[in-house]
């Protein structure tokens, strides 16, 4: 059901995790109108089923249903989802029948875009940009609902988180081979500015020593002979050390 961009850390990769997690994320989504189930995707069981008309398939009344959900908005997360609520994930209230008010998140749509109509099976396929947190789930429920209907979210390709897309992404099973490509630190944080350290200063910037220096506020690249070091960070006008090789 779910497909596509995961971006793995690894070795000292997994340092950067904290510069990742605030991405904003691509999708390409089909959504199944008609048809209400209990997790809000395919794998869920069916609560409700209601006849399309033809009148809800329309280009003009979907394009518009969509571009509602453009900007900065409220949304209510999905019981299936791992969020805690008084110390328990939700998913554990939902499988054992209990219910639980969830609060509504802010969430940023960037861009939404159909890309098909599927008549004979009561299914729109569309491509949406979205910030960090935003639950596609939910978000198919609610345009179904736009639309007078109900609908589940059927299929999911995840085609860019952050930087990262899918055209630089591997198959899983090249994992397992020796030669297999990957993103170092330095590539990662290619847009940074650097600053380069003489070999004294670097020996106290390695020991965790704040140098002074006049750049801004920011992440830098750290080099010292041309050699990449690792990454470091700028607070009023203190270098100091973050992610050494």
């Amino acid at each position: 059901m779910a497909t596509g961009v995961l971006p793995l850390l690894i070795g000292k990769g997994t340092l950067c995790s904290k510069y990742l997690v605030n991405h904003d994320k691509i999708y390409k989504v089909q959504l199944t109108l008609g048809i209400k189930t209990n997790t809000a995707d395919v794998e869920g069981n069916i609560l409700e089923k209601r006849e399309v008309p033809k009148k809800i398939l329309q280009k003009d009344k979907i394009e518009g249903a969509l571009k509602s959900f453009l900007g900065k908005q409220k949304q209510i997360p999905p019981i299936y989802s791992a969020i805690k609520v008084n110390g328990k994930k939700l998913y554990e209230y939902a499988r054992k029948g209990q219910t639980v008010e969830i609060a509504s998140r802010e969430i940023e749509i960037y861009k939404i875009q159909l890309l098909k109509i599927i008549e004979d099976k009561n299914q729109i396929e569309f491509q949406v940009h979205c910030s960090k947190g935003t639950y596609i789930r939910s978000l198919c429920e609610d345009i179904a609902t736009k639309l007078d209907t109900v609908g589940f979210m059927s299929e999911l390709e995840r085609i860019q988180v952050g930087d990262f897309s899918i055209e630089q992404a591997i198959q899983i099973e090249q994992l397992k081979k020796d030669n297999t490509p990957y993103i170092s630190i330095e590539e990662l944080f290619k847009n940074k500015d650097q600053i380069s350290l003489e070999e004294q200063r670097l020996h106290h910037f390695l020991n965790g020593v704040k140098l002074t220096t006049k750049t801004k506020n920011g992440v830098y690249r750290i080099y010292c002979n041309q050699k990449f070091i690792g990454i470091g960070v700028v607070q009023k006008e203190l270098l100091k050390r973050d992610i050494i090789l």
